[in-house]
């Protein structure tokens, strides 16, 4: 047995500015973006019951450093509603729906990010 666990408890995306990123994140998983402020640079979003978090990190951020792949996925179980909203909420849509199983997009600092039907 390791002791190092097989599971992770964080997510982090390189943000430029931390409130615009936590109100942002909290508009599209329509959360009340009232999620602390850590240091002036952290904000946690908790992602699940099971202690996930997505660690927005305004300290790490350098345009370089930005996802240029997704590292994860937002779940949906309707991949097309998904997509109508993200267009309505003019985010930049990076591919279409592939597959009808799932499509990228980018937030407002160029992180690509996936959403997929699970």
């Amino acid at each position: 047995m390791s002791i190092i666990s097989a599971k992770a408890n964080a997510i982090f995306v390189p943000v430029k500015n931390i409130n615009d990123a936590r109100d942002w994140y909290c508009s599209i998983l329509h959360l009340e973006p009232d999620y602390e402020i850590i240091a002036g640079h952290l904000c946690c979003i908790p992602f699940d019951n099971n202690g996930l978090s997505l660690v927005l990190d305004s300290k790490i951020y350098q345009e370089d450093a930005v996802y240029k792949n997704p590292a994860f996925h937002f779940n949906t179980d309707d991949i097309h509603k998904a997509y109508e909203f993200l267009q309505e909420q003019n985010v930049e849509l990076v591919t279409e729906i592939q597959h009808g199983h799932w499509f990228n997009f980018k937030d407002p600092d160029g992180n690509v990010m996936m959403v997929c039907r699970c």
